[in-house]
């Protein structure tokens, strides 16, 4: 089995942005626990600041991936063109988010993205993404 993460702005700056938020851990360093726990499955990685790096990167996935964890930042809360990115494809997309974006600002509790795909998470941390690689797992 392939999953792709894709991971959007400002996301590369896990471990150092808003530790009270995000934490202290570098998304690298828990891609690579990942990586060990699930050592049958290929992990691969993509992070973009950049809205239509992201499109272009779920439109080549949803031809040879399996399924699509997907963090798409503050993107989420603005971008239609990633929501329909997800419409478009047949692969499945898990939404991620590290923080409980519903206990957050009023703006971010609104998903451009989160109806099309096949579930969303929020709130556990990077520990979201493992739950992601689960539900995928289990839906395979």
């Amino acid at each position: 089995m392939k999953l792709l993460i894709i991971n959007g702005p400002n996301l590369n700056l896990l471990g150092s942005r808003e530790p009270g938020t995000y934490g202290t851990r570098s998304f690298e360093e828990y891609l690579e626990s990942l990586r060990k726990a699930y050592r049958d499955i290929e992990l691969e990685y993509f992070q973009s600041n950049i809205e239509g790096e992201i499109i272009d990167a779920i439109h080549k996935a949803g031809k040879n991936i399996h399924g699509i964890i997907l963090n798409a930042g503050a993107y989420t809360h603005t971008s239609v063109a990633i929501g329909d990115a997800v419409a478009a494809i047949a692969t499945p997309v898990v939404e991620v988010h590290i923080s409980n974006v519903f206990a957050r600002e009023e703006f971010r509790q609104i998903s451009h993205i989160s109806a099309k795909c096949a579930g969303s998470i929020s709130g556990f941390g990077l520990k979201g993404y493992r739950l992601a690689v689960e539900s995928l797992l289990l839906n395979s």
